[in-house]
């Protein structure tokens, strides 16, 4: 777990800003399949940090300055647990990437606010998505801005090397390797047909030795040498 100092001031950072994580279901189920992915993407990179729903505060001294993405990555920053994103404890690193799934919940003038903070203080990628009219949005920071990205289907994050494609108004998200994003039934299934497949192999290769077996001890019953 990485320790978070207390501020030299004495100030509170508070670790929940008291809203969901949430506010239905389609949206839980879409940030959970990106966290829980790009966990698994970087999960052999102890230098990739990964968090979901957790409030970053870039500013040393104000409390009140903060933004909770509903993922974000920082390169270069440690695995571990965290109570909030203290930037001026993190080498000063800001997340380089953030997502935001959309719900009925999020405002207009909300999202104007998070795209401002991300664009202030450091993001390079910003990726938004609405659910209910599969609309996808991305920005990319080139200089010192973010510059939106023309088109989205077929767009391959920089930093991340996943690769984004919409089909039929739905989000579809690739890994580096083409393999696309799998929720946890998706992953449990496809290791349940691995280890049929598994099975099914080996009791092919028993088949194959008792046959070969019974072959050698008919050839040995008329006098030939199955060697």
């Amino acid at each position: 777990m990485v320790t978070q100092l207390p501020s030299s001031q004495g100030i509170i950072y508070p670790e929940s800003d008291g809203q969901p994580m949430a506010d239905n279901t389609k949206q839980f189920e879409l940030i959970v399949l990106i966290k829980k992915n790009l966990d698994l993407i970087f999960a052999d990179n102890p230098h990739v940090f990964v968090a979901g729903d957790l409030l970053w505060y870039p500013v040393e001294g104000k409390p009140n300055l903060s933004k909770a993405p509903d993922v974000m990555v920082a390169f270069g920053r440690p695995k571990g647990d965290r109570g909030s994103y203290l930037q001026w404890q993190e080498d000063n690193i800001p997340p380089q990437i953030v997502f935001e799934i959309l719900s009925p919940g999020n405002t207009h003038r909300g999202m104007i606010e998070k795209y401002d903070f991300y664009r202030r203080y450091g993001v390079e990628e910003y990726y938004l998505y609405d659910p209910d009219t599969g609309e996808l949005s991305g920005w990319v920071r080139t200089d010192t801005d973010l510059q939106p990205v023309n088109e989205m289907s077929g767009w391959e994050s920089p930093r991340l090397g996943i690769r984004f494609e919409l089909s039929d108004d739905q989000l579809q998200i690739y890994r580096p390797d083409g393999e696309r994003f799998l929720t946890y039934v998706e992953l449990d299934q496809q290791r349940q047909q691995a280890q049929a497949m598994a099975q099914q192999e080996r009791q092919r290769a028993e088949q194959a030795e008792a046959e070969l077996q019974a072959l050698r001890s008919l050839l040995q019953e008329r006098g030939i040498n199955p060697e």
